[in-house]
């Protein structure tokens, strides 16, 4: 497969698909066209990278036909009413696309085809997004390196070294908005940091926004408080753009805010954070983008976290499975997705079902969230997390009253060989989420930025709630 051009500037990046609907507006390409060549291309990726769960060729053939049509009535006002029109955009498999394949990576829904589309899908769709499929992950979004998939699932690989992992649990996402050869927008998941790892070991953009910004409606969820929507995508201009598509209040998801995000501003100084077991590349790339931050005026000060570098791993853990444990009660082989044929009692059928259809990451966390909550247990654990959480959200506060942001790395390493994974025990896998828990648990938006390094790598941009827009600018210095 013949290699991607990469854009020599975030600029040139940026330019694909500005420079796409100038030649859509001009008549010198069709969007059946447009969409006829993406798709061949993601086929050709999809064998080499095992980016894809579904893809949606006949959906995205309809939405370009109906695109051309509309275009050739409205002619360039068609930019109006569509301004991403002829952006392709790839969902993880978590969120449903109504007549496509969602089975959030689990062998649990195979088979399940949602008869809606999640809010973000309807309002890409609105914009004149072409749906091009669903993008691999770890099985219901459980790990850190997209290599906990489902039974009957493919890993993902990095397609800028096909033995490195893609980070998880999006991996999918970030390896296609590495490497699509046409302009593409990733729409993937956060939980515990399932957007700005990936997009830090595959060399690009990913924005994970403050909690509730971005509708939930229509995802499969892992952990509700903790779980939010955004993109992932090669240029910043890109995530600016497909965020101001999708932020904004929902009706249909509870947890919607009503509020809209901060105008973007100029930070005049930023926290680095202190962090420890972060590999000497990583930390001296991490450096080198302060100080390109400094000089276009941004200063910065050392600070500690000390409460969340100590506790919010374990509080995390403890929150998410118990949630994840309660969420995947649901799957029972009985409404939909898995149906094994099962004789015998109702607590057979629920056993092989579930049996058969989860993973072994998966029972792990069902078995770990099930303990944190059980009688005797919950005040000890799950209610003691909870407390903790509150605790980590005020440490983060105060910082954020004295700074624009918070900076650090967005993994402490490169990506890892998958023969160096196969090494690793379970509680190293959770042990590398130790940069990205935090602002997960306190809902605070964060950008992974990509380090100029010998691999890729990403720095961490933390900001507080709705400050989405700040963050990217500063992503612009560095």
């Amino acid at each position: 497969m013949p290699a991607r051009k990469k854009a020599t500037s975030k600029q040139g990046a940026s330019a694909e698909l500005p420079a796409l609907q100038g030649r859509i507006l001009q008549g010198e390409i069709t969007l059946s066209d447009h969409v006829h060549e993406a798709v061949d291309s993601l086929r050709e990726l999809d064998r080499e990278y095992a980016m894809m769960t579904a893809i949606s060729e006949e959906l995205a053939r309809s939405q370009a036909k109906a695109l051309d049509a509309e275009k050739r009535k409205l002619g360039k006002d068609i930019l109006r009413a569509r301004p991403l029109l002829g952006l392709c955009v790839s969902f993880k498999d978590a969120i449903c696309v109504r007549g496509v394949q969602s089975a959030a990576g689990s062998k649990a829904l195979k088979g399940y085809t949602p008869v809606f589309d999640a809010t973000v899908v309807s309002r890409l769709r609105e914009a004149g997004c072409i749906v091009l499929g669903k993008t691999a992950q770890d099985e219901f979004g459980f790990g850190s390196f997209s290599v906990n998939v489902g039974k009957d699932f493919r890993i993902p690989r990095n397609p800028l070294d096909r033995e490195r992992c893609c980070g998880g649990s999006s991996g999918g996402a970030a390896a296609l908005a590495a490497a699509a050869l046409f302009p593409h927008v990733a729409i993937a998941e956060s939980t515990g940091g399932s957007i700005a790892a990936p997009a830090a070991f595959c060399g690009v953009h990913g924005l994970c926004p403050t909690y509730g910004l971005v509708s939930r409606n229509g995802l499969i969820d892992y952990a509700n408080s903790l779980d939010k929507i955004g993109p992932i995508a090669r240029s910043l201009d890109d995530v600016s753009r497909v965020l101001d598509v999708i932020a904004g209040f929902d009706a249909a998801d509870a947890t919607s805010l009503q509020r809209t995000m901060a105008p973007e501003a100029m930070p005049k100084s930023i926290a680095l954070v202190k962090q420890e077991g972060v590999a000497e590349e990583v930390a001296s790339a991490m450096w080198d983008a302060v100080k390109r931050m400094e000089s276009s005026g941004v200063s910065y000060k050392e600070v500690s976290l000390p409460y969340t570098a100590k506790f919010a791993l374990a509080a995390y853990y403890i929150i998410a499975t118990s949630e994840a444990s309660t969420n995947l009660a649901r799957y029972c082989g009985l409404r939909y997705g898995f149906q094994p044929p099962v004789e015998g009692s109702a607590e057979e059928h629920f056993t092989v079902t579930r049996g058969e259809a989860f993973g072994a990451e998966a029972k792990r966390r069902i078995l770990l969230g099930t303990y944190a909550r059980m009688a005797g247990y919950r005040s000890a654990y799950y209610e003691r997390a909870l407390a903790v959480r509150s605790r980590i959200i005020a440490e983060y506060q105060g910082v954020l009253k004295r700074f624009g942001a918070l900076v650090s790395p967005a993994m402490p390493l490169f990506p890892p060989r998958f023969d160096e994974l196969s090494q690793l025990t379970p509680l190293q896998h959770y042990a590398m989420d130790h940069l990205l828990v935090g602002p997960n648990l306190a809902g605070l938006p964060h950008l992974s930025i990509p380090l100029q390094a010998r691999l890729p790598a990403g720095l961490l941009l933390i900001g507080n709630h709705l400050q989405e827009k700040t963050l990217i600018r500063l992503g612009r210095m560095a």
